[in-house]
């Protein structure tokens, strides 16, 4: 299981030795768990992120432990469930890292016995909200925001909050008839789970949803075609984007624009816990 802890470690950002010694503060019962994790040749992890993002963690592991490898397979938060259920259940292979920003499934993993528990020796500095029965912890704080192309939308029309993007639709619905994008709440548990907060911020939402069906909106399973379809203009605003995906983007493309509304921002977290058969 250390391998497994320590992969754990990089995701929350504390400094792992690269000598793969134990950290500065931890018990030295660490000191056995290290001694076994030299002896194991593989973590598997499943998660939503891009494979592309998580590779400097995953090249972070590497030089802590240069005889791990690291198998990581993305899977869409839905089917990461599903597998992680079907494989534990059936007693087949299956990840020992399981992280997802689809909180909510998350949650119903640990409740329904798939994770093991483990008491960080960092839990102290995280937040309290961060960590779930000492299973689950979340390692990010991501907010969501809107996505804009900036010549389609000029700076005056931006919208800083949920009532001025409601408003916007409404007041540009022809110019706006099928540009603009957003999540399929029926394909993306990701989308689904921001609506929800959405409605349990607000009951105002209801009206914005109206205006974007409005426009027959272009729905996406995933944030990369909707970036996509931003930059290129097919679509000139999207709306509940994750936000750090939608800053990389932006700084490398001067055609994205981002805003994280003023009224409220939903903020979300990728949770990772290890599996309950996790060795």
């Amino acid at each position: 299981m250390m391998r497994t802890i320590f992969l754990l470690l990089l995701l929350t950002g504390v400094a792992v030795p690269a000598t793969a010694q134990r950290p500065a503060g931890y018990p030295r019962s660490y000191d056995a768990l290290i001694a076994e994790a030299r002896v194991e040749r593989v973590v598997d992890a499943y998660g939503n992120a891009d494979t592309a993002a998580m590779a400097p963690t995953i090249a972070a592991f590497r030089r802590a432990f240069p005889g791990v490898r690291v198998n990581y397979v993305e899977l869409e938060s839905r089917d990461l469930y599903r597998r992680a259920v079907s494989e534990t259940r059936a007693r087949r292979p299956s990840a020992d890292l399981v992280w997802s920003s689809a909180m909510d499934l998350q949650a119903k993993l640990i409740n329904d016995g798939f994770a093991q528990a483990y008491q960080s020796p960092e839990k102290p500095a995280l937040p309290q909200a961060a960590v779930w029965k000492n299973m689950g912890y979340g390692v990010t704080a991501e907010p969501v925001g809107f996505v804009y192309n900036r010549r389609l939308i000029p700076p005056a029309a931006v919208p800083r909050t949920h009532e001025a993007f409601e408003r916007l639709l409404r007041d540009r619905r022809g110019p706006l008839t099928g540009r603009v994008a957003t999540y399929d709440p029926t394909r993306s548990n990701v989308g689904y789970l921001y609506l929800t907060e959405d409605y349990g911020t607000t009951r105002d939402t209801r009206g914005l949803l109206q205006a974007i069906a409005a426009t027959r909106p272009l729905l996406s399973r995933t944030t990369g075609p909707m970036l996509d379809a931003v930059a290129s203009g097919r679509a000139a605003i999207a709306y509940n984007v994750v936000g750090p995906y939608a800053l990389a983007r932006a700084r490398r493309d001067a055609r994205i624009g981002v805003v994280f509304p003023r009224d409220y921002t939903i903020v979300a977290s990728r949770v990772a816990f290890i599996a309950r058969d996790a060795t």
